[in-house]
């Protein structure tokens, strides 16, 4: 019996798409569930040196939960003219809810997927709206639930 080491092909990778409802979902939680489905590390055919992940559409951004007083004190930081004084710009959770909802779920992801190459690659698989609609209709999508 041969014990080798299988390695999915790009040839083997078949996409599939996925809606995600992180309405009322911890954000942690739900982000690690998407990055995984992003990765393809809930496929048999895992390869980490290889994206065979799927599509991820995430619906209901805005609603997300965060726990503790981290709608306060969380922060996130932003270099819009990198290189420059006093170019950093600082915006806590619950401005960034009210501005760009989209931008909650795609740090929380970002910052779980490899960062390099690959991890940017498997970041253009994921599409995020703080309603409940969605242009990918065509696709098929079926609904994933996040145990959250």
């Amino acid at each position: 019996m041969s014990q080798r080491t299988y390695s999915a092909k790009a040839s083997d990778i078949k996409r599939e798409w996925h809606v995600v409802d992180v309405s009322d979902k911890v954000l942690g939680r739900a982000a690690s569930q998407i990055a995984t489905l992003l990765k393809g590390k809930h496929k048999a055919m895992y390869t980490p040196s290889i994206d065979t992940g799927d599509h991820v559409i995430v619906i209901n951004a805005a609603k997300v939960k965060v726990t503790g007083t981290k709608e306060k004190d969380k922060l996130y930081y932003r270099h819009p003219r990198a290189g420059f004084p006093g170019a950093l710009k600082i915006t806590n959770l619950e401005k960034l809810r009210q501005r760009h909802p989209e931008d909650i779920i795609i740090n929380a992801v970002r910052r779980m997927l490899p960062r390099n190459a690959l991890g940017r690659q498997m970041m253009t698989k994921l599409k995020v709206y703080a309603g409940d609609t969605h242009p990918h209709a065509a696709q098929k999508p079926a609904a994933r639930a996040v145990e959250a």
